[in-house]
């Protein structure tokens, strides 16, 4: 029988996330430190939208770019938020999650050769959307040095002829770093200069701990170059809803639409409606979840000084990125040996590329009591390792 599956996809390697995930879920007492998912219910207001929206018997297709309302209130949003203006019928698509923004979105912009720059560490879907749409991904190994934040000076000499887009992906994962104003500024000179575009995805835009989240799109010349993206699951905990969206240049969004009607038709119905009433009304639900990930984060920022394990502090996203050179083991192997000690999952930093090595992913979407057993558990790992390299 001759071969039945594409080369390009067999080469693709699998999500470094889910492995420790699938292993965690099998052991006993473990804890699981790396899953990014809210564990925070949906806000029963949110909740209860949905449940209105099945009892009204909602459950028909909406037209292929998402429903009009909510549209509109993605609009609304950004205007409120960013002070940047979208037309709801020409600019703006409802995915199913921000990842397929990502992937459809790279699809209606790529031809074969195209190359498109993927700062890293970074969400694991970008560089196979890139491969599986006919571009050449050019890595930029970002630096703790520079809090993983990308430079003007990197982003340059990453440029050729055949570059395309710039995927930016702040606030990080897995790293938590954030682009400010004046690093935002530097980059969009150096992207204007050279005639390419942005894929600016912003899922975390809402979870910012230092200062207001900025988007590209809002600097001057910079709109009219940049697909913004951004969905529902982290800011309002609806990561099950899976709903997303993508506003962009009337033009990339009509072929965007024009994929997600031929792979997807739309949208989740249901998720629609909940998603407009979250816009309306959430304000005050994303606002209590920011706090209670803020303390999270300032307790595992003290909790690493403590053990004397060094990590840049981030100021986005639910995530810390501790660096674990001083023990001699690769990502993968402390992770493996932090699970098999402690029984508690971590993902290694090389899951989200090579610049990763050296790092631990630690996803603080979880209860502080969990933070504190798992900071415990992962205190007396590296005291033992200490302690056996001295007798070394």
């Amino acid at each position: 029988m001759r071969n039945p599956l594409s080369d390009q996809v067999v080469a693709l390697k699998p999500s470094g996330i889910r492995k420790f995930f699938d292993i965690v879920s099998e052991m006993k007492d473990a804890i699981s430190l790396g899953v990014g998912e809210p564990d925070f219910d949906t806000p029963w207001h949110i909740r209860d939208e949905g449940i209105y929206a099945l009892e009204r018997g909602r459950t028909f297709y909406t037209s292929n770019a998402g429903l009009r309302e909510l549209r509109q209130e993605i609009c609304n949003y950004l205007k409120r938020k960013q002070g940047i203006q979208y037309e709801w019928d020409k600019e703006v698509v409802i995915t199913v999650g921000g990842s397929e923004a990502i992937d459809i979105g790279l699809r209606a912009m790529i031809n074969p050769g195209d190359e498109v720059i993927i700062p890293q560490p970074s969400y694991v879907s970008y560089e196979p959307c890139a491969i599986l749409a006919g571009a050449k991904p050019v890595i930029i190994n970002l630096k703790a040095e520079n809090e993983f934040r990308l430079t003007a000076r990197e982003l340059e000499e990453a440029i050729t002829d055949r570059t395309k887009v710039l995927i930016l992906p702040f606030p990080n994962n897995p790293t938590g770093a954030i682009m400010e104003w004046k690093d935002l500024e530097a980059i969009a000179e150096v992207i204007i200069r050279h005639d390419i575009f942005v894929m600016s995805d912003e899922i975390y835009s809402e979870l910012t701990y230092k200062e207001k989240h900025v988007s590209i799109a809002s600097l001057p010349g910079m709109q009219e170059r940049t697909i913004l993206i951004n969905g529902f699951s982290k800011a309002y905990a609806m990561t099950g809803w899976r709903l997303g969206y993508a506003c962009g240049p009337r033009e990339i969004i009509e072929q965007m639409t024009k994929i997600h009607q031929f792979a997807i038709m739309c949208a989740p119905t249901t998720s629609q409606y909940a998603a407009v009433d979250a816009l309306k009304n959430g304000d005050a639900d994303v606002e209590e979840m920011k706090i209670s990930y803020n303390q999270r984060r300032r307790f595992l920022m003290n909790a690493f000084r403590e053990m004397g394990l060094e990590c840049f502090e981030p100021f986005g996203a639910f995530y810390v990125f501790p660096c674990i050179r001083e023990f001699g083991m690769t990502s993968e192997e402390f992770a493996n040996a932090f699970l098999e000690a402690e029984k508690v999952a971590a993902v290694p930093g090389t899951a989200f590329g090579d610049s990763g090595e050296g790092f631990l992913r630690i996803s603080y979407a979880y209860s502080l009591d969990t933070l504190r057993e798992a900071m415990a558990r992962l205190n007396r790992f590296i005291t033992k390792l200490r302690s056996e390299a001295k007798e070394v």
